[in-house]
């Protein structure tokens, strides 16, 4: 069972596809050992094989199996009413991620379809972790030892250090990236005081107001607040804000 985990985690979205040597690498087996593993899961369904190329992809169960995850998750049922009040109040797309142990991870995404123009987030994209509002909500809430090579991004940025502390002092996260004219805004979900979701709104820069002090970033934390406590917590800070662990 772990040597088919290590398979299946083998493929990522920068790494879609892969022979038979690389899986067998990742292993550290030998290929004869790599290859049954291979064959049991794709009669599972849970890869494919290009036999014109000779590579190795997720299979069609994959998709079932993270619907079912996405499904069990607490945090995706209770927060959908709330994201769907806060599109009819901002009139922009509202997303929620969850930490996949690397990065955030979107679970889901609700926008307008009735708006000529609007910005579209797939359900399990994954984001940059100290890149997009989301991942920096992350970055700020989680600890250290729980986000791999965090130690380092912070070191080598002051930027990321600075922003890390702004959005524990505030409980919000702003991106907006030069090259794609998208804003983000984001704030997290706790569960008690586990940080277990971040929310965020996300438009173009015409859209959605810049900073974390905007009319939109307001209702964007309450909702997130609402949701928090009905996920059971209601620890706030004096400040109104949730306290690190």
């Amino acid at each position: 069972m772990q040597r088919a985990a290590v398979i299946l985690n083998a493929f990522t979205p920068a790494r879609p596809r892969l022979s038979l040597n690389e899986l067998t690498a990742s292993l550290g087996t030998s290929k004869a050992t790599a290859h049954r593993y291979t064959k049991a899961l794709r009669e599972s369904n849970l890869l494919r094989y290009d036999e014109r190329e000779g590579l190795y992809s997720l299979g069609p169960q994959i998709l079932s199996l993270s619907a079912a995850a996405r499904a069990a998750m607490p945090v995706i049922s209770i927060a959908g009413p709330h994201m769907q009040q806060l599109v009819r109040e901002i009139d922009e797309t509202v997303v929620l991620s969850v930490w996949d142990g690397d990065t955030a991870v979107v679970v889901r995404a609700d926008d307008n379809t009735d708006r000529v123009i609007r910005v579209s987030v797939r359900t399990g994209s994954r984001l940059s972790r100290t890149a997009s509002a989301q991942g920096r909500v992350f970055c700020a809430f989680l600890s250290a030892d729980d986000i791999p090579g965090l130690a380092a991004d912070l070191a080598a940025s002051a930027e990321l250090r600075h922003e890390v502390d702004k959005i524990r002092r505030t409980g919000i996260s702003a991106n907006t990236p030069s090259v794609n004219g998208v804003r983000s805004i984001a704030a997290p979900i706790f569960r008690g005081n586990t940080l277990i979701a971040a929310m965020a709104i996300v438009g173009t820069t015409t859209s959605v107001p810049e900073g974390t002090d905007s009319p939109f970033a307001a209702a964007l934390q309450r909702a997130a607040k609402v949701i928090t406590a009905d996920l059971g917590s209601s620890i706030l800070d004096a400040n109104g804000h949730h306290p690190r662990r």
